[in-house]
């Protein structure tokens, strides 16, 4: 052995003790038997057995192989979990590593840019602060000249009298001093001109009103959106490193005539939303404070469920799990039903709520506005807690329009937040953070004659965006970058609230025809 120690040819050697050679078997010792050598596997005890062990009646009856054909099927499971270490499951590992890694380095630049950008933002501020100083203290000079030149003017004409009546006064002393009679009845009496005293000018001065920095300036600046880390034991899969929020779902392309499936005839008047429960079953609101499930092959009433307050819901959602949840603009609240049993979820303060979803993680979106209607935000909850605000864009101008009017929420496949706003006649689409990605201002088909007026919004599996364009009776498609698709028309009157179900079919709350329609519109 020696020259396999010293050559080179050692490199490719693998040099074992006699007793791990491979050219015999090492049968093990038995644990019951030490004198005894294990040359039979017993199945049912999942254990190698001596001659003694099968003698002793232990294993009667039990099925026994022989050791080696045993060891033989256990060498080829562990080749192939060795095979799969090597080839597939270790690389994996290295990728994912790779993957956090790259992770790591985007996210400490991506730190750095929002950073970088507060910080520009700072000395942007910094810069029209000093404009803004720069003319108050222009505007208080002009003021001040503008009220000098007024007094000093005043000061010329009362010290020009003043030299007058100097004069007046010599003029007088001498007349009451000379013998000259002529003289005397030559002075003129004017005393009676003074007698009527110089106004008073009173400057008003202008008064500096500070505002509020402490209240103020964070509405000013500007303020972060709340970060947030979140774990899918489903994100890396043995093909890929590639990190999704769902598994992509198959490709579907659009009908070139949607279809009509059914129609759900409730006689509910003013039919405002529409929520899918299952493929079987679909949520209403009225404008009452009931809450109606239908069966929408039957098209028969299976449920109604009554508001806690007894106020009309302003909008209605289903969670993950199956259950109810409305908004109550009046009561201030969010609300589910968990086995018809109300129970309050969130009391809000100073806002009331409008829209509401239920999102792919578990948390609900809200959309609410301020008591004076004059500001909007969406806000994420998980349960009762309040994890993330979004009401700014990054010029710290409001991403909603203010005003009461119909406002209503939805989350995309790819978990941007989709806001549909009748007032700005819009569709404002953010991403997961809160940053602005676009605004769809509408495409008006050429017969129609109404603007855009967006109600009801939702998505479907390839992430299009529909909402219901009420005056002009048709649903617009839209992708998810805001790009127009197409519309569908399918005959509707006054389309209002939208939804769809787990196999892409779309159903419309017609308000005034107290009709819901189930819509195909996608291969």
């Amino acid at each position: 052995m020696g020259e396999h120690m010293v050559s080179d040819q050692s490199i490719n050697h693998k040099v074992v003790g006699i007793q791990a050679r491979k050219c015999t078997s090492l049968y093990p010792g038995c644990t019951y038997h030490s004198k005894e050598r294990c040359k039979m596997f017993c199945k049912q005890c999942d254990t190698p057995v001596c001659i003694s062990c099968i003698e002793s009646n232990q294993h009667l009856g039990h099925e026994l192989s022989k050791l080696l054909r045993v060891l033989d099927e256990r060498k080829d499971m562990i080749i192939k979990e060795r095979d799969e270490l090597n080839d597939t499951i270790y690389p994996t590992y290295q990728d994912i590593a790779s993957d956090v890694q790259n992770r790591m380095s985007q996210l400490q630049k991506e730190y750095d840019d929002l950073s970088t950008a507060i910080t520009k933002h700072g000395e942007d501020c910094h810069r029209e602060i000093d404009k803004l100083v720069k003319k108050l203290k222009a505007e208080v000079d002009e003021m001040k000249n503008t009220q000098l030149q007024t007094l000093q003017k005043h000061l010329d004409e009362i010290n020009n009298k003043l030299s007058n009546m100097k004069e007046e006064m010599n003029s007088l002393e001498i007349a009451i001093d000379t013998n000259d009679l002529s003289k005397l009845f030559s002075v003129t009496l004017n005393v009676h001109t003074y007698r009527n005293l110089p106004i008073k000018i009173i400057p008003s001065l202008p008064k500096f009103i500070p505002g509020k920095i402490q209240e103020e300036l964070h509405k000013f600046f500007g303020a972060l959106s709340s970060s947030s880390l979140t774990s899918d034991k489903h994100g890396y899969s043995m093909n890929t490193t590639q990190r999704s929020p769902k598994s992509s779902p198959p490709v579907k392309q659009l009908l070139d005539e949607p279809e009509t499936v059914t129609t759900i005839n409730t006689g509910l008047e003013s039919l405002y939303s529409v929520v899918s429960l299952s493929n079987e079953e679909i949520w209403t609101r009225v404008y009452s404070k009931t809450m109606k499930l239908y069966s929408i092959n039957q098209g028969s009433l299976l449920k109604s469920i009554t508001t806690k307050s007894g106020n009309r819901p302003y909008d209605i959602a289903v969670t993950k799990s199956g259950d109810l949840v409305y908004t109550d603009y009046d009561d201030r609240t969010v609300n589910i039903v968990k086995n018809e049993r109300i129970e309050e979820v969130i009391r809000l303060q100073n806002w009331k709520p409008k829209g509401v979803c239920s999102t792919s993680s578990g948390d609900l979106l809200v959309i609410m506005i301020s008591d004076d209607n004059k500001q909007t935000k969406v806000v994420r909850y998980s349960g009762s807690t309040e994890k993330q605000t979004i009401q700014f864009d990054d010029k710290c101008k409001p991403l909603y329009s203010s005003g009461s009017d119909n406002k209503y929420v939805t989350e995309n496949r790819n978990l941007d937040i989709c806001v549909s706003e009748r007032g700005a006649k819009a569709v404002v689409v953010v991403n997961q953070k809160g940053k602005l990605r676009f605004r769809y201002t509408g495409h008006t088909p050429s017969s129609k004659n109404h603007s855009f007026s967006p109600k009801g919004i939702t998505t479907d599996s390839q992430s299009h965006i529909l909402t219901a364009d009420y005056f002009n009776h048709c649903v617009h498609i839209i992708d998810q970058d805001g790009q127009f698709l197409r519309y569908i028309d399918c005959g509707l009157n006054f389309p209002w609230g939208l939804c769809t179900d787990t196999n892409d079919n779309l159903f419309v709350a017609e308000c005034v025809y107290k009709q819901v329609m189930k819509i195909k519109y996608l291969q």
